[in-house]
């Protein structure tokens, strides 16, 4: 299964047509098939980075269907739509991702996504992306055993993150030294004092997963996006 990442740059005063194009042209779009479902609408919440970013991840059944929806964009029913997008917003830079050996999400059954817009609660993601200077392997696998099979046994008041996927970049399709975390933020408070405060030395010392990194990349970005009331997952 293949996963298509856009960061688009949207028009500030359009951001509200931008959503609905989104919801009512793609995500309704893909629903008439079964090979591709829009899966996250996600703001990049204000204060947290570049203004007006909005991350889609779309969930794509293998190469043959991205094929087809890309001459369906390139020349065929999507093409008038995505022209009428690209008012919308300055710029889209986008990439195509496979889930790591690791990763929690693998397969996402494309029937059961909801492409009705119904609304729900808003969600906090924080999206974690790492480019190392060590192997890509090595990179992901230090991500396994010192970061998410040691968050998977905190006990669930003590969490702060649900790390729900780790992705890389399909080859051929973007940097190939880059890997991406999809964690839900559970636990509010906490973010907030991961904010106000110095990181406390336990947490960034020797033998810490912070300084672990440190062995592998010491470029990486974290992204604070927020769900639509209607994005499908959340």
């Amino acid at each position: 299964m293949l996963f298509l990442h856009e960061v688009h740059e949207v028009t500030g005063k359009r951001e509200d047509e931008f959503e609905a194009a989104v919801r009512d042209g793609w995500m309704r779009a893909l629903a008439e098939g079964d090979e591709a479902r829009l899966l996250y609408y996600a703001n990049q919440a204000h204060g947290s980075g570049k203004s007006y970013q909005v991350v889609t991840l779309t969930g794509i059944s293998d190469g043959a269907a991205w094929e087809r929806l890309a001459q369906r964009i390139q020349s065929g029913d999507l093409q008038k739509w995505m022209g009428e997008l690209d008012a919308l917003r300055r710029d889209v830079t986008g990439k195509i991702l496979i889930p790591v050996y690791w990763s929690p999400l693998q397969e996402v059954d494309l029937a059961t996504v909801p492409t009705d817009a119904r609304e729900h609660e808003l969600s906090l993601f924080m999206e974690d992306t790492g480019w190392p200077y060590s192997s890509l392997d090595d990179y992901i696998r230090m991500w396994d055993v010192d970061y998410y099979q040691i968050l998977s046994k905190y006990p669930s008041d003590r969490m702060m993150l649900d790390i729900q996927a780790c992705f890389q970049i399909a080859h051929g399709t973007h940097q190939r030294r880059e890997a991406i975390l999809w964690q839900k933020i559970v636990n509010h408070d906490a973010l907030l004092r991961l904010i106000a405060n110095e990181t406390a030395l336990e947490h960034k010392g020797p033998g810490s997963y912070m300084q672990k990194a440190l062995d592998y990349r010491d470029d990486w970005q974290s992204r604070l996006l927020r769900t639509s009331s209607w994005s499908p997952l959340y």
